[in-house]
């Protein structure tokens, strides 16, 4: 089997809950599972510790694991129209897989969450890209042939996925929003695999 990496973090749940409909839609792809991994947080006055495994959910991302993926599914709630700091932090630490192209060819798709409705879902997802285009990731967006994002009224965007949790950030995923996130995720499975098939990209994945 052939493994896509879904890597997010996620502060009160919301992107958490994206990335499992993710990775459900990706695993409804023949020969492809999905790999859930998130970051810790950190500290704005020095480097914080944390337990190398987390209390609970998914266990810390490590650079093999983005040098195992034949694609990635990149998610973070908004900070003022930009990613987390914790997970810029993580992508700032992955110069040596840059360096040796580790990530060039490879598929890549977005996912975000906010308070609010105008609340910097589309710049989220466009920070989260510059990263990833230095790397060599071919994007995947969510294209209007998912119909649902001509009619839905909370996330959804052509850019990737998105989640509107409410001011308290207790609002559940709306059935749009699911169906744009296994529709995301299935999209970015198939674009792996038929690289993968056309020798684009290695076998990654165990």
């Amino acid at each position: 089997m052939s493994e896509i990496l879904v890597l997010y973090y996620s502060r009160h749940g919301a992107t958490a809950k994206m990335a499992h409909e993710i990775a459900h839609g990706i695993e409804q792809v023949n020969g492809v599972t999905a790999r859930l991994r998130t970051v810790p947080e950190v500290s704005t006055v020095c480097e914080a510790v944390e337990d190398t495994i987390p209390a609970e959910g998914a266990p810390y991302a490590t650079l093999d694991d983005l040098q195992d993926c034949i694609g990635l599914a990149l998610g973070s709630p908004t900070r003022f129209g930009n990613m987390a700091a914790p997970l810029k932090y993580f992508l700032d630490s992955t110069t040596p897989i840059w360096l040796a192209g580790g990530l060039s060819g490879k598929p890549a798709a977005l996912f975000t969450s906010t308070s609010s409705l105008h609340g910097g879902q589309e710049t989220t997802l466009l920070s989260m890209m510059l990263p990833l285009l230095h790397h060599g990731m071919v994007l995947v967006g969510l294209p209007y042939s998912e119909t649902s994002l001509l009619t839905t009224t909370t996330g959804g965007t052509p850019y990737g996925a998105s989640h509107l949790a409410g001011p308290d950030n207790d609002r559940p995923l709306s059935d749009e929003e699911i169906r744009q996130c296994h529709t995301l995720g299935r999209r970015l499975a198939e674009v792996a695999r038929a690289q993968q098939s056309a020798g684009l990209i290695g076998t990654g994945g165990a």
